[in-house]
């Protein structure tokens, strides 16, 4: 059976192929009649399937994580594509090419490692010694390597956090010489910790999907609490408090980050590194969903895309010569 990315794949087409499964859940439809509602995900992106009268069975038949071979057809339903499911079973995993399920390999993600170090070393106390708490435990960053940055938008794929970040890096490396004013240090701590309560509200070992904390909490209130215990951490081993105005200027940016209430942010942008660190990471979360969008999709209209409904637009790529 050959294997197409779901950015690939048209409306009204058959499908016969392998994907892997996340966020199962058997619902009651308004007749009372049960069905199964699965994500399935491959490198490219996720697309929901839905099998209708469905039982414990089909619910049981296989588990989020899990590589499952999908019989049915795509569907166009509200502006978003989806898939009715015929039949859905677990696949064997040893028949599986992973690739097809991984944007970064393991040497990609040791790379983006390395160069995070690179850019966060020499900075001032007492930012250097948060960071040094940070990266040097490994089971955090376990979590921060295999990571998405989120479920369904920019950067959804294993290791999307980290690569989010480390391009941050990179653009506030750039943009902060321009800015004199501009706190390059601090601004760097804050890309390193904006998003770094997402290792507790995503969970990443099987599948992409929210956990309970996540879902009740929220990664900026959880990314506080993981920089909190840092700091607390830091001044047990030291014997002194950690500097109160620079704990506070790095908390701010991670309360700040989406910039505006209505997205989420508890407090306003108030500082020229929280600006900068809202203003980049929109930028670059926007610029990694449209880019992934125009390279990932292969049926353009006319050079056009298909119309994005969470975006509210089509994106045009331009028309072959």
């Amino acid at each position: 059976m050959s294997q197409r990315l779901i950015s690939e794949l048209p409306a009204q087409t058959a499908v016969d192929q392998v994907f892997l499964a996340t966020h199962k859940q058997l619902r009651p439809n308004r007749h009372g009649q049960l069905y199964l509602q699965v994500e399935l995900a491959d490198k490219s992106g996720a697309i929901t399937g839905r099998l209708w009268n469905a039982s414990e069975a089909d619910y049981g038949g296989f588990a989020d994580g899990d590589f499952v071979r999908v019989e049915g057809h795509t569907q166009l339903y509200s502006g978003a594509m989806q898939i009715i499911i015929s039949a859905i079973e677990r696949a064997d995993p040893g028949t599986v090419d992973e690739r097809e399920f991984r944007v970064l390999s393991p040497a990609d993600i040791g790379r983006l490692e390395a160069e995070a170090r690179r850019l966060l070393a020499g900075l001032r106390p007492p930012l250097d010694g948060l960071v040094a708490e940070i990266l040097d435990d490994r089971s955090l960053m376990a979590r921060f390597a295999r990571s998405p940055a989120g479920v369904k938008h920019h950067h959804a794929y294993a290791g999307g956090l980290l690569d989010h970040v480390v391009n941050l890096m990179r653009l506030a490396d750039a943009v902060a010489p321009f800015y004199p004013a501009l706190d390059r240090d601090l601004l760097l701590v804050g890309v390193l910790v904006h998003d770094i309560g997402k290792i507790d509200e995503l969970e990443s070992e099987k599948g992409f999907s929210y956990t309970d904390r996540g879902q009740l909490l929220g990664h900026v209130l959880l990314g506080l609490e993981i920089v909190e215990a840092k700091i607390r951490g830091i001044e047990s081993r030291l014997g002194r408090p950690f500097d109160a105005e620079t704990a506070t200027r790095v908390k701010h940016m991670i309360a700040s980050h989406h910039g505006a209430y209505e997205f989420g942010a508890p407090k306003l942008p108030m500082t020229l590194e929280a600006l900068a660190l809202h203003h980049l990471d929109h930028l670059d979360a926007k610029m990694a969903g449209a880019i992934q969008l125009l390279s990932n999709e292969a049926s353009m209209d006319g050079g056009w895309t298909q119309y994005q409904a969470g975006l509210g637009r089509k994106f045009f790529r331009g028309r072959a010569p």
